[in-house]
């Protein structure tokens, strides 16, 4: 999954927990990036370790305004689409 390309991240500090949604070119250093506390502040504040949910996109243009997107949704919205295919929210990090 991180061979390359642009992507659109969530991640949850516990099943239905708080959510941080990001995007980056290198899905394995972010995640070691907030893992180590060199990520975001807010994923530090709130223990949000959890990968639950990946887009793939071709562009930074199309990952990014699919984060903003996504970033707009109502809550509710994230739970569906986390569940459709992660409906227990497992940590997908093992799956890079």
């Amino acid at each position: 999954m991180s061979a390359g390309g642009y992507y659109v991240y969530i991640l949850a500090s516990l099943h239905h927990g708080t959510i941080y949604i990001g995007v980056t070119s290198d899905i394995r250093t972010r995640l070691e990036q907030h893992r180590s506390g060199r990520g975001s502040k807010f994923v530090q504040k709130y223990n949000i370790f959890r990968l639950v949910h990946v887009e793939a996109f071709a562009t930074p243009q199309e990952a990014i305004a699919r984060e903003k997107q996504l970033k707009f949704w109502k809550r509710d919205w994230k739970i569906k689409l986390i569940e459709q295919e992660n409906p227990d929210w497992n940590d997908l990090s093992g799956l890079l």
